[in-house]
């Protein structure tokens, strides 16, 4: 299932500049997800991070898997942002970075679900650049409902 940038903000709340996920490129409900963001000099993050030698910062790279795995509970679950619910990136273990994520890059986003339980999700992810791997975690996200 291929969602563009306007199916991707139906799931997801975030807007620019925090709209980490390009397009999605396979999705298997309440399996996997295969996205991508496409990096920018235009960002706005590079312009201190550095601006001689402008590097994506980590957290963002986390945060952009988290987007992935954000769309596919919400496509899984049949549930949007608009039904007034949110997916809250709530934890991440065993986080390595491999290599820089700079601008030109294109980043693919992985994201596997290794178990949900009442609305918590813990996903296997990874972030590579041309085939190798610029990133590495384990992400948890919890499902809730919003007023």
């Amino acid at each position: 299932m291929v969602m563009d940038i306007n199916q991707i903000r139906e799931y997801l709340p975030h807007r620019y500049p925090f709209l980490l996920v390009d397009r999605v490129l396979e999705l298997d409900l309440g399996e996997r997800i295969v996205a991508y963001k496409n990096v920018s000099i235009n960002e706005p993050f590079f312009n201190g991070h550095f601006p001689h030698h402008p590097i994506m910062p980590g957290v963002l790279v986390v945060e952009a898997l988290a987007q992935a795995c954000g769309i596919l509970g919400f496509k899984t679950v049949d549930k949007r942002p608009a039904d007034g619910y949110v997916y809250y990136l709530v934890g991440s273990d065993n986080v390595r970075f491999k290599r820089p994520v700079m601008p030109g890059d294109q980043l693919l986003l992985e994201a596997n679900v290794m178990r949900e339980k009442r609305g918590i999700w813990k996903f296997d992810c990874k972030a590579t650049i041309d085939g190798e791997i610029a990133c590495a975690a384990e992400i948890i996200c919890a499902e809730r409902k919003v007023a």
